[in-house]
């Protein structure tokens, strides 16, 4: 969405297992009226680049950067919920010259430290590793039994078309770079201006560790919604003024270097 003439942009960059479209469809047409919007999905998921590559992180954050080059956007706001957000502070560790302000919800500087979520993640790393041995068409057949065809029955026709675009073998290696993931050491240095949305009844990204790295990154302006994991689209009445405030909020300090140390509810 290109947005008022002159708009800065948002890098829309989306949560593990959805697309673009699935992820921020509730979002697009508000934040439209004062942002150029630009969505992507990514590696492995939906439309999302495919490759023999093992599925890195880090190589999301750099087809972000890519896509603006593309574009010929030189600054943006990177815009990143559950896993897109671990890739919204890759794109700010590797590209920070090209970031105005970050805005993250419903994520994490790290999503391991008990031992039952360490064996889940490593159980990823191994069948994605397995998935490799199996022909791409076997794959597809058994994503379509035990995924697409639950979400047929539950999601409307185009949700259930996105799903059915993923790579699994990516998709799963995505969920085991999330388990390695832990950006705690370096979020200190994040100086571009960062808004934070807090989903408080969050069962798939704890709450405290979304608070610890509110805490961790400097002059947050932080937001906190009485809201599951899906937010973004089951409580879009709330959570998307929340994320346009979010948004004007770090614009406005990338322009007036003003620091922000608030927090609303």
């Amino acid at each position: 969405m290109e947005g008022p003439a002159g708009a800065p942009t948002l890098m829309l960059l989306h949560g593990w297992t959805a697309t673009a479209d699935l992820n921020w469809f509730m979002c697009y047409e508000q934040l439209g009226q004062h942002f150029r919007v630009i969505a992507l999905d990514h590696r492995g998921h939906g439309r999302g680049i495919r490759t023999k590559r093992q599925f890195k992180l880090s190589d999301c954050a750099d087809d972000a950067a890519a896509l603006a080059d593309q574009l010929g956007i030189e600054k943006f706001i990177p815009v990143g919920y559950s896993m897109g957000g671990t890739v919204a502070q890759l794109v700010w560790k590797r590209h920070a010259h090209r970031v105005s302000g970050l805005v993250l919800a419903a994520t994490s500087g790290h999503f391991v430290e008990e031992r039952k979520e360490r064996i889940g993640f490593t159980a990823l790393a191994g069948i994605g590793a397995l998935s490799r041995l199996v022909p791409a068409s076997l794959r597809e057949s058994i994503s379509h039994r035990l995924y697409v065809s639950r979400k047929t029955m539950t999601w409307e026709p185009w949700a259930a078309k996105e799903a059915s675009d993923h790579e699994w073998r990516l998709i799963l290696e995505a969920g085991a770079a999330l388990g390695l993931y832990d950006s705690r050491k370096w979020l200190p240095e994040v100086d571009a201006p960062t808004a934070m949305i807090i989903t408080t009844q969050d069962r798939v990204v704890a709450t405290d560790r979304q608070h610890e790295l509110a805490q961790l990154i400097p002059n947050v302006f932080t937001q906190t919604i009485d809201a599951d994991h899906d937010a973004v689209f089951a409580h879009a009445d709330r959570f998307v003024p929340m994320l346009v405030n979010a948004c004007l909020n770090v614009h406005h300090r990338s322009t007036t270097d003003v620091p922000s140390h608030d927090s609303v509810s």
